[in-house]
């Protein structure tokens, strides 16, 4: 391939990466430098593309693990983590076919919605399943398996 296919193909591989959020495209990038170099200094296209791909699959080999690992990252607890498990009282009649329910948590008000959809009555202390976006999942103390 004549030097400027390599050229052409490293300023997509680079503009691709610079789109995206994650690491997508920045080891074909890393190949294409060498099959450019190659190209410039007339090699043979099977020497070229033999660079592209000995050097991109050493670079994702060598890099991905650790791309990987930073990517996954430390997931960071947020305020209404610490509703799960906890015991709540209902404030307001729970009844998933009319969409109301309310419990409070912790001096915290939610909206709730019980897990099997049966009908919660106010006064009640229910069991934290789950969140659901804003509403909490809950069960009555009895039905839950959790509460000792």
């Amino acid at each position: 391939m004549p030097y400027w296919g390599w050229l052409i193909a490293l300023g997509i591989f680079l503009l691709l990466e610079a789109a995206t959020a994650q690491l997508v495209t920045i080891w074909f990038a890393v190949g294409a430098v060498p099959a450019l170099t190659a190209s410039v200094f007339d090699a043979p296209p099977w020497l070229q593309f033999t660079l592209f791909v000995v050097v991109s699959s050493v670079s994702l080999a060598a890099t991905r693990p650790l791309v990987k690992k930073l990517n996954r990252g430390a997931k960071t607890p947020t305020n209404a983590d610490r509703a799960l498990g906890e015991t709540a009282v209902v404030t307001e009649e729970i009844n998933n076919v009319l969409g109301s329910g309310k419990v409070t948590v912790r001096g915290i008000p939610w909206t709730a919605r019980s897990i099997d959809g049966s009908g919660i009555a106010e006064g009640a202390s229910v069991y934290v399943e789950r969140i659901e976006g804003v509403k909490l999942i809950v069960s009555s103390l009895g039905q839950n398996k959790h509460y000792t």
